[in-house]
């Protein structure tokens, strides 16, 4: 793994495949400088608050806050200068990277400094497990996750509709036109969000469905089946090419699966590839999106004297 301190990005992840052969698995760019004008998101930790959050504006203990807007009139991944833009702190071990960051109060428009440690830690099982942990001296709100764009066959290898997908998951978020939740949570039944067996991810991704017309294929929260806090499953998808296998362990309650929809080819990633349409996925272990709006999803809200305590694995293997 190679990461810089630009965002607390991973710029590269190899993995063995079925033959023992290596592929760099995580979409980016070959200088920590290309990242300044890249993909924002590409490997990045997301924050403060990551996914969506309705037209840029929150009410927290009698307040209302304010927030940067950047897509839309809504706020995405923590604003235009969210953590994935930050210059954090770092130090480094033979396995582990650890990551600091201080966003003071008023940051992109949300209340409370807060004081953020983020760990990466390769282990001898092949797993990427990465620890969060957040103080703050205001009440506020906090939702992280990891950004990396996988492609299994290694990255620039093309569409990732071949990978097959299951999600530990039979409820989903819904959205509207803009992407932002409705507020229920509907079963993924006779749906074409339904992945609780293995699913190629192109197999009914053209369906005639709303919510795939409203994010152009998949990009959604899934409602994961777990009890809260609790270390579980919530992924698990394989490449038949290549035979690499990646679970997602999480405590989080839910998981944001993005299908690659927006990217088109303009991006220039490493070794001059062009990245294009559906050529990588996201698995993000989060809060809901918009949950500081939706009073029903569970709470993102810390206050002073708790922490915030988050634990997300990735974990490699083949067939």
């Amino acid at each position: 793994m190679t990461v810089t301190n630009l965002g607390a990005k991973i710029m590269s992840l190899w993995v063995p495949d079925r033959n023992g052969v290596v592929a760099d698995v995580v979409l980016g760019y070959d200088t920590p400088e290309r990242y300044r004008q890249g993909n924002p998101y590409f490997g990045a930790t997301i924050g403060r608050y990551a996914n969506r959050i309705a037209h840029a504006s929150f009410r927290l203990r009698g307040n209302t806050y304010l927030l940067t807007a950047n897509q839309g009139v809504h706020t995405l991944h923590g604003g235009p200068t969210g953590f994935h833009q930050r210059i954090w702190k770092m130090e480094a071990g033979p396995s582990q990277v650890d990551f600091f960051y201080r966003s003071t109060a008023g940051e992109e428009g949300y209340p409370g400094t807060l004081d953020v440690a983020v760990s990466y830690r390769l282990t001898d099982s092949n797993a990427l497990e990465i620890d969060y942990r957040a103080t703050t001296d205001a009440p506020t709100v906090i939702n992280l996750t990891h950004h990396s764009f996988f492609n299994l066959a290694g990255e620039g290898a093309g569409s990732i509709e071949d990978h097959l997908l299951m999600l530990q998951a039979d409820r989903f978020c819904p959205v509207d036109g803009s992407l932002i939740p409705t507020g229920e949570l509907l079963s993924v039944e006779a749906s074409p969000l339904d992945f609780r067996q293995p699913t190629a991810i192109g197999h009914r991704i053209e369906a005639d469905d709303s919510q795939l017309r409203h994010a152009r294929g998949y990009d959604h929260n899934w409602v994961l089946t777990k009890r809260e806090g609790e270390f579980a499953l919530a992924a698990e998808i394989w490449e038949p090419t290549s035979g690499r296998q990646m679970q997602v362990w999480t405590t989080e309650p839910g998981l944001q699966f993005y299908s690659g929809n927006f990217l088109d080819g303009m991006d220039v990633g490493k070794g001059g590839k062009h990245y294009g349409f559906r050529s990588a996925f996201c698995l993000e272990a989060q809060h809901f999106p918009d949950s500081p709006n939706q009073p029903a999803f569970p709470s993102t809200e810390l206050l002073p004297g708790q922490e915030y305590v988050q634990k997300t694995a990735y974990v490699f293997s083949h067939d």
